[in-house]
């Protein structure tokens, strides 16, 4: 399951339910505009979101976890019976743009139309011409099919949450800026739509633009602050080591990419030319400043190299796996890669476990997320094996705690409860809280119409 939020909220996109007829057929492209299309779609990493796991590409089915429950991606492909195959270009246009399926429909901002609005309509048209021509029609609909819990399956209700939060004007550039910090601010506001996982939420689920890429939460995972701030954010990195990382690269000190923004970088990142790439860090590094006050030193700085082989060595292990210490469980599931005193291998790309921001952040969600489900990437073995299949919400709980006071970041700590969450990719992202507020606030909503109503007739027999 890939996961997100009203936040990743999201990195995925809901293009269509159904197949909608049309008057209007696609006018044929040429190659070099269908290849252009599929550059762009790269940019907005589509096939992250629409491809399932073992599926047919930009097919559908994956679930994607939001704070309401799973939304399943659907099929984009150009079948005129499952996918888009019968969208116009201003059908298509209205869906990036507006969040507006075929029918007139809202779709869920799990599609980040509120960032791809930003894509300029020559961008569109060429997108538009590379799914309908430059992608394989898959006539077959994805196995399940949204379905959250009310109020959220009211489509309608989207209305009045795009009328209050949603600009759909395209990309405007900033004359006083170079022409590549445009280009970065043109990608990175819209295709790569990173506001929409970095970027802290509202009551309701609005980008708080006075945080913007101030740090956010995808289906359980933390999207940290990347914003110019030198101690909570990623002011000390330089353009050169932000372009490494969206390479995929490792970049000495700063930890790998995992969890969505691994997917992000293997699907659509590291596939960027060197220029784009360049131009996106240059941006990013232009941001305005936001600060953490949780973070009192860069995610980089924490721990040193030390070990705790005294108290493992002539222990017997207890008779309860759950009792374990910190120093047991790092004996026996992270010195052979990490070493003994945490300083990993760099010949082998296995990383430091001190000075590395994956242990430095105040949120800790990402470390345990790592340690229950591992990191993967596209196309190669395993970078870390999963261990929920081995340590249990105790164990990880302890073992957490003990990295964090060891090598990380010592006022961060880690729960079982977090842990359990944590556990179930399903409902990692989960919030009961957003949807008890949502029953209210339409209670409320409920109660005001009524009284107004009222009010009216009473007026109304007093004349």
């Amino acid at each position: 399951m890939k996961t997100l939020t009203f936040t990743h909220l999201f990195a995925g996109a809901l293009l269509a339910t159904t197949a909608w007829t049309s008057a209007h057929a696609a006018e044929p492209a040429a190659g070099a505009e269908i290849e252009r299309g599929r550059y762009l779609a790269t940019a907005g990493d589509c096939i992250a979101c629409h491809t399932a796991p073992g599926g047919k590409p930009m097919a559908g089915g994956l679930a994607l976890a939001s704070p309401m429950g799973p939304i399943y991606s659907t099929n984009i492909t150009p079948s005129k019976t499952q996918g888009i195959g019968s969208y116009t270009l201003e059908q298509f246009t209205a869906a990036l743009r507006h969040g507006k399926r075929a029918d007139g429909a809202n779709l869920y901002p799990a599609m980040p139309y509120t960032a791809y609005a930003k894509t300029s309509d020559e961008d569109i048209a060429a997108m538009y011409a590379y799914f309908l021509q430059g992608v394989s029609a898959v006539d077959e609909a994805p196995a399940r099919q949204t379905d959250l819990p009310f109020p959220f399956n009211i489509r309608a209700s989207l209305g009045l949450w795009n009328a209050m939060f949603h600009d759909a004007t395209p990309f405007k550039a900033d004359l006083s800026q170079t022409p590549e910090w445009n280009r970065g601010a043109y990608l990175s506001q819209g295709l790569a739509h990173c506001t929409t996982c970095h970027t802290p939420r509202t009551a309701l689920m609005a980008e708080d633009h006075q945080r913007s890429l101030g740090g956010g939460e995808v289906g359980g995972w933390h999207a940290p602050n990347i914003t110019s701030d030198k101690t909570s954010g990623i002011g000390g990195w330089s353009v050169d080591e932000l372009v490494t990382y969206m390479r995929g690269l490792p970049v000495p000190g700063k930890g790998p990419a995992a969890g969505p923004m691994a997917e992000a970088i293997d699907h659509s990142l590291k596939h960027l030319t060197p220029q784009d790439l360049k131009a996106i860090a240059v941006y990013i590094q232009s941001v305005p400043a936001v600060a953490n006050d949780k973070a009192r030193q860069s995610a980089d700085r924490f721990g040193q190299a030390r070990d705790d082989l005294d108290s493992v060595r002539g222990t017997a292990l207890p008779r309860d796996f759950d009792a374990l210490t910190g120093p047991q469980l790092y004996d026996a599931y992270c010195a052979s890669c990490h070493q003994a005193q945490g300083q990993g291998s760099d010949g082998d790309g296995l990383p430091a476990l001190f000075h590395n921001t994956s242990l430095g952040h105040a949120n800790s969600n990402n470390l345990v997320q790592v340690l229950l489900h591992g990191i993967h990437r596209v196309g190669t073995d395993s970078v870390m094996p999963a261990f929920a299949h081995e340590l249990s919400d105790r164990q990880v709980t302890t073992l957490s705690n003990y990295l964090l006071t060891t090598y990380g970041n010592p006022e961060a700590s880690v729960s079982e409860a977090q842990v359990a969450k944590l556990r179930d990719p399903a409902t990692a992202g989960t919030d009961a809280t957003l949807l008890t507020l949502a029953r209210a606030g339409m209670a409320v909503g409920a109660v005001a119409l009524l009284a107004l109503i009222a009010w009216l007739m009473r007026r109304r027999r007093q004349r």
